[in-house]
């Protein structure tokens, strides 16, 4: 009989001397010559970024171990662990988010077939437990040695964004290179950070817009974080650096439900629901065309005068951001005097439209400030398209099911009075200030209209007796109580019991249930 070969051992320790080293390995993928370059951008690691956004050891990592399986152009030779990308989930103020953070240490944070496999089972984790998913964007694009791979690898995180999209919020965070294919994943997802300085966003860089057009230009000028905070309106939120941008996407999370079936979270308040606002009366102008800041009316009302504004340097003409009104997260939109008199445009239009359906996905309630005197006129706002995209916000509100109250401060004319959440389009509540103005146009336009012959005939009494007729046409009709006997508006209320007014009707309106007609999806005016 012949001899037993002997077994060979592999004591558990040295299984977890193992472990313990490859681990290590992992949260170094990075060599310490990139990591150094890293801070040198003042910019954070990947895994610095989670630990700044997460609760304190709350991050549990998936596919620390993962490598690539590429061959050619001598990539075989170098596997490190991670591939580039660090996923999983952790908490933030103790509630379940899914992230990914790109490693821009390991390949230049380029996506390849692994990389993107990591991405992809995160997204479906997020979707199929209902929780926030975050994405921390720095990296170089497609991995060029992966071909074809890569960016079919693109394609599957953009049909899984398609797919969570209002059912679980998707927040993008660009903090550092995001070109070409891989701008279209943070496009589609909610909420877009960006970072000065140190964020670029863009489909072609500066070297082939010089090769086919001849113009020359920067990175920061064509994709960096102030261009698109104020210029195109993709970045929602640009903050001065990385510590304060994570802050702040903790912040926007406390306003967002975990997914399309829940409620935001509730606050009890400190400020109390039942206080007057004082500083609201002395805001208005006695000269209706004198403009006034609608942010400052927002602060006043909402609890602790906090506002969470997205947007904030585009299309400026429109107010759009979260606030709480005794306790109860709201989206608000308010028109802003300060802007284009608060006239609708095709920038304010479509910066409107997004932000409601952004709310009525998930069950934020909308309150909607009102002072427009109309659409902007002009040529380039009617080349431009600004039927259709006016039609896109007042598609958003009339498809909103989520609870709906308006709030006309002064100027509310023509179709842009109806689009800005009317009850004819379906908002629950509209309330009125003694200063409003519901009418189809301002007094001196309808007076120029309807009485362009009688102050003809006038002569040389022609101003006085338009002066006269405009001072007629604003007793009659520049006034809130015509709509209110026709039941367009629910009440004429005194400004500073506003907060009371909306706290009352928020608390009635909380139970609000609406169901649509049965359809595969509207057809919104794109």
């Amino acid at each position: 009989m012949a001899a037993q070969e002997p077994t060979p051992t592999h004591p558990i320790e040295e299984r977890l001397e193992q472990l313990a080293r490859l681990r290590d390995e992992a949260q170094h993928a990075g060599s310490p010559a990139a990591v150094e370059r890293q801070h040198a951008r003042g910019k954070l690691t990947a895994r610095e970024r989670l630990e700044r956004l997460l609760d304190p050891d709350s991050f549990v990592e998936l596919d620390m171990f993962a490598r690539h399986r590429a061959h050619g152009f001598g990539i075989e030779n170098t596997r490190p662990l991670t591939d580039g990308v660090v996923t999983g989930w952790g908490t933030v103020d103790g509630r379940k988010v899914f992230v990914f953070s790109q490693d821009f240490t390991v390949f230049g944070g380029a996506l390849g077939e692994v990389f993107a496999e990591k991405i992809h089972k995160v997204m479906d984790l997020a979707e199929s437990v209902g929780a926030p998913m975050i994405g921390l964007n720095d990296g170089a694009g497609a991995r060029i040695q992966e071909g074809v791979v890569s960016l079919a690898s693109y394609g599957g995180i953009f049909h899984r964004n398609v797919k969570a999209s209002g059912v679980i919020p998707q927040i993008s965070v660009v903090m550092g290179p995001c070109a070409g294919g891989a701008v279209y994943s943070p496009a589609m997802t909610d909420f877009i950070f960006m970072v000065k300085g140190t964020s670029n966003m863009f489909i072609t860089g500066p070297d082939v817009v010089k090769s086919v057009t001849g113009e020359e230009v920067t990175q920061e000028e064509l994709g960096g974080a102030m261009t698109h905070a104020s210029k195109s309106g993709v970045a929602n939120i640009v903050c001065d650096d990385e510590e304060s941008c994570l802050a702040q996407v903790r912040y926007l999370l406390s306003f967002l439900p975990s997914n399309n079936l829940e409620d935001p979270p509730f606050f009890e308040p400190e400020d109390d629901p039942d206080r007057t606002c004082d500083k609201v009366v002395g805001l208005m102008p006695d000269a209706p065309n004198k403009p006034y800041d609608m942010k400052k009316v927002i602060a006043d009302i909402v609890d602790d005068g906090d506002f969470f504004e997205v947007n904030a340097l585009w299309a400026m003409n429109i107010v759009c951001g979260f606030a709480r009104i005794g306790g109860q997260v709201v989206g608000i939109v308010g028109n802003q005097p300060q802007v284009l008199a608060g006239c609708l445009d095709i920038d304010a239009s479509e910066k409107a439209a997004r932000f409601v359906r952004t709310c009525d996905a998930f069950n934020i309630p909308l309150v909607t400030f009102v002072d427009v005197p109309g659409f902007l006129p002009g040529t380039d706002q009617e080349y431009g398209g600004i039927i259709r995209h006016g039609a896109k916000l007042l598609y958003a509100y009339c498809e909103a099911t989520v609870p709906r109250v308006q709030i006309i401060t002064r100027k509310g004319y023509g179709g842009a009075y109806v689009v800005m959440n009317s009850k004819s389009i379906g908002a629950d509540l509209a309330y009125a200030w003694p200063s409003a103005e519901i009418a189809v146009m301002g007094a001196q336009g309808a007076v120029n209209i309807i009485f362009r012959k009688e102050i003809a005939e006038a002569g040389d009494a022609a101003a006085t007796r338009q002066a006269e007729l405009i001072e007629e046409y604003t007793e009659r009709f520049a006034n809130p109580y015509n709509a209110a006997e026709r039941g367009y508006v629910d009440d004429v209320i005194d400004p500073r019991d506003t907060r009371r007014v909306l706290v009352r009707s928020l608390e009635m309106l909380r139970t609000k249930k609406e169901s649509l007609p049965q359809r595969k999806h509207g057809n919104v005016p794109l």
